[in-house]
């Protein structure tokens, strides 16, 4: 039986290539990074997409950086965790529980190759962050609880022969300290030590209106959940960030590099996209204007017998109103009067000629 066990584990924990898929500037986040930061893992092994299937996200691990050696202020955490690793007192380390390991403590070059996020907790204090990392530390040597795996998919999955709270170790109320747990219970339950909200529930009383916070039940709390969460800061250094650049133009779009087959379905070549919006300008191009409804004008309806006015309608646009106006009014409007015509042209032909304007050398326009 252990032998089988064996097996399977190193068959789920096995990794595919990683194909050069650089995604993040690992080098940025080990500078950026501080004690008590989540950092979120997109996985490559088989178990790593059972759980990003079972999760709905891309993020199939979590663990937290506990910063360097001379970062744990307590003497006997210090001690327990130089003794769980053989490191040198400047090698920047994590804890994380992972399946065929448990709870262990690993140099954070473990993920050199691999997408990372940082989730970072908002206004954490210096001695809670203390708190939150003994927390973790002495959860070391506990195993990863596969059967917490399974209820979770039965949880969250929309469908199943078996129901969800039927034996589910997610709702059992155990006696004693477990020993054993996953990788986000774990970090879920060392920010619970303080409590720091993750996911919490928010209720509010009826009478008062005062509101009330629920701390997530940890063994729900997936890797997701701290990047969803609002009291969590996320931080991103994508491997070629162009904020560094002159423009995002410049990135490097062009090259010798190709995508194989598996790549060819998920992404595009730049002679695609160009051949793509080349066809579609044109298509544009080639089909006619039709013209537009609002450009259209109504006939007017012709004039009533006796002198009655009646009414021009302009076709406008929804929205706009129409202005009615009698035919005879807008007549008197527009084309004056001969007497008034008359006028205007004796005012005109009695006033001066405009006089004309000399410039000198140096000097401002001024009159003859």
């Amino acid at each position: 039986m252990g032998k089988i066990q064996h097996w399977l584990t190193r068959w789920l924990m096995s990794k595919r290539s990683d194909k050069g898929l650089l995604l993040c500037d690992f080098e940025r986040i080990r500078y950026e990074l501080k004690p008590c930061d989540v950092i979120l893992v997109e996985g490559r092994s088989r178990i790593a997409e059972v759980i990003r299937r079972i999760t709905q996200s891309p993020w199939s691990h979590a663990a937290m950086y506990i910063g360097r050696l001379h970062d744990i202020e307590d003497a006997c955490v210090r001690e327990q965790v130089a003794l769980s690793c053989n490191c040198t007192p400047d090698t920047q380390l994590i804890i994380e529980s992972e399946l065929g390991l448990g709870t262990v403590i690993r140099p954070i070059t473990a993920y050199e190759d691999d997408h990372l996020r940082v989730c970072r907790p908002r206004g954490l204090k210096y001695k809670d962050a203390q708190q939150v990392i003994a927390y973790a530390v002495n959860k070391l040597g506990h195993h990863y609880d596969v059967r917490q795996i399974v209820d979770l998919a039965r949880f969250f999955l929309p469908w199943g022969i078996i129901p969800r709270r039927w034996r589910s170790s997610l709702f059992a109320k155990a006696p004693g300290p477990t020993t054993k747990t996953v990788c986000s219970t774990m970090i879920a339950e060392a920010f619970g030590r303080v409590q720091f909200p993750i996911l919490p529930l928010v209720k509010a009383n009826d009478d008062s209106g005062r509101v009330r916070l629920f701390m997530r039940n940890p063994k729900l709390c997936t890797p997701s959940d701290f990047d969803y969460s609002p009291y969590f800061k996320i931080l991103k250094y994508p491997f070629l960030d162009y904020s560094y650049h002159a423009s995002y133009r410049l990135l490097p779009w062009h090259g010798e590099v190709l995508l194989d087959d598996e790549e060819a379905d998920q992404y595009l070549q730049e002679q695609t996209v160009v051949a793509q919006a080349t066809d579609s300008a044109q298509n544009d191009t080639s089909q006619p204007a039709s013209p537009k409804s609002s450009d259209k004008l109504v006939s007017s309806p012709p004039k009533t017998p006796n002198n009655r006015a009646s009414t021009s309608i302009l076709h406008k646009p929804p929205g706009t109103s129409y202005k009615t106006s009698t035919s005879s009014t807008s007549q008197s409007r527009v084309a004056p009067s001969s007497e008034a015509q008359a006028k205007v042209e004796a005012s005109s032909s009695d006033e001066p000629p405009p006089q004309k304007l000399t410039r000198h050398p140096g000097d401002i326009y001024r009159d003859e």
